[in-house]
């Protein structure tokens, strides 16, 4: 005969601890026509963004203006992304390193953006990566050195 313990239900809550990373935030990045803070036309603000591996990042579009959100540098097992054009994509960062994002559409225009999970474990590759980068940019070209500088 089997026995069930009459207290399963002790456990449950510890079940769901395991279930969801403790403490995992939600961060925004907005995209916009024009900046708020004064970085120019076509940009992600902010465009430099430091989370905790498990955080969620919700690109929103703050302006209709064509705009979207593609991966173009993750760190090793990263999965990519690409949001929808006009639509909110919500990304959950799984993996430490530095990540680059674009907007597909407004590229020539350096609408990029970085995040840093943790640890820049891949900044050499990073670095070699926004030199590359920068050679479609038609204007701003100095806006993804910017925020890559702020990586620690």
């Amino acid at each position: 005969m089997k026995t069930r313990s009459k207290h399963w239900w002790l456990a449950l809550p510890l079940a769901c601890a395991f279930s969801a990373p403790a403490g995992a935030a939600e961060h925004v990045i907005h995209m916009l026509n024009t900046s708020k803070t004064g970085q120019g036309n076509m940009v992600f603000e902010p465009a430099y963004l430091k989370v905790a591996v498990g955080d969620t990042v919700v690109f929103k579009p703050a302006d209709k203006g064509g705009h979207n959100s593609v991966s173009t540098l993750l760190p090793p097992g990263a999965k990519a992304w690409k949001g929808g054009t006009d639509a909110e994509l919500k990304v959950v960062i799984e993996k430490e390193g530095v990540y680059f994002y674009e907007c597909f559409p407004h590229r020539v225009m350096a609408m990029v953006g970085v995040i840093q999970a943790g640890k820049p474990v891949n900044l050499a590759d990073a670095k070699a990566a926004a030199d590359k980068a920068k050679t479609a940019f038609a204007m701003n070209k100095d806006r993804l050195d910017k925020a890559l500088a702020q990586v620690q």
